[in-house]
């Protein structure tokens, strides 16, 4: 079987390996000053004891804290996916090495829970030809924290 091209549905803010097993990063900065870390990435540091320049690219994640959620019912915008029709979740996830980054969830409101650990995965929005338009998302570990 053939495994279609894989692409961000927005470049720059995850990565996608070439392992489709492996999870996926988000894509940040650490400011090489104070330490602090960002998601997305930035250009200057947020903190106002710092406002450094000297900001590195840095890869996040890929498993955090879920912090707070929602369960949106309606489509998700923009997806040929049914799995997305009836719904989709939205989460606010502590990542270890220090930001809170909002993005959607896999599953259903009944597997989630505050506190409980997740980790990133691909999700196929859609198929243009031999290419799989992705976005990342958070599904829970299995750990019960």
């Amino acid at each position: 079987m053939i495994q279609k091209r894989r692409v961000p549905i927005k470049g720059g803010y995850f990565s996608i390996p070439e392992d489709p097993l492996e999870p996926p990063r988000l894509l940040g900065s650490r400011c090489q000053r104070c330490g602090e870390h960002y998601f997305p990435r930035r250009a200057i540091c947020a903190r106002a004891d710092c406002l450094s320049d000297d900001l590195v690219d840095v890869a996040l994640g890929p498993e955090g804290t879920l912090y707070s959620f929602t369960f949106v019912h309606m489509p998700l915008f923009g997806s040929s996916n049914l799995e997305h029709m009836d719904g989709y979740g939205v989460g606010q996830i502590d990542l270890p090495e220090g930001p809170r980054v909002q993005l959607p969830l896999a599953g259903h409101k009944e597997d989630y829970f505050i506190g409980q650990r997740v980790i990133a995965e691909l999700d196929k929005m859609r198929e243009d030809g031999d290419t799989e338009v992705v976005i990342v998302r958070f599904r829970p570990t299995g750990d019960k924290k």
